[in-house]
């Protein structure tokens, strides 16, 4: 693991930590099941400035998706989310975008584990024939 990887991981994990809440629970369940989709996927922290601590990054080959939290909701924004299949329904944002598309997901919400597993796994499929 890079050195670069094991702080971003080590910011993911204490981001997790600070929220204290449904929304670190939230988090870190998701992260546990990007991580199960693609076991070779890298933890990336970005978009550091003043006003933001940071954002978690998954990516494998390029970016998969963001996992950024706010009052109300947990937000997985995946990159190239407008070219990926979601039968499911996953995406509740976003979705006029030409690109991006994004879960929300709310403290009463109970997560699709097998359909976000296939939505990582398929963007990192996507990634990998970008490539």
């Amino acid at each position: 693991m890079a050195n670069g990887e094991t702080n971003a991981s080590k910011l993911i994990d204490a981001r997790i930590r600070e929220l204290d809440d449904w929304r670190g629970k939230t988090l870190g369940k998701v992260r546990a099941i990007i991580k199960e989709a693609d076991p070779d996927v890298i933890e990336e922290w970005k978009w550091v400035k003043p006003t933001n601590p940071g954002t978690p990054v998954w990516s494998h080959n390029g970016g998969i998706c963001t996992g950024e939290s706010y009052k109300s909701v947990v937000k997985l924004t995946f990159f190239k989310g407008a070219a990926l299949n979601d039968p499911s329904g996953l995406f509740t944002s976003s979705l006029d975008g030409k690109v991006r598309r994004a879960i929300d997901i709310k403290e009463t919400d109970k997560i699709n584990e097998g359909a976000l597993r296939s939505l990582i796994s398929e963007a990192v499929a996507l990634n990998l024939m970008s490539k």
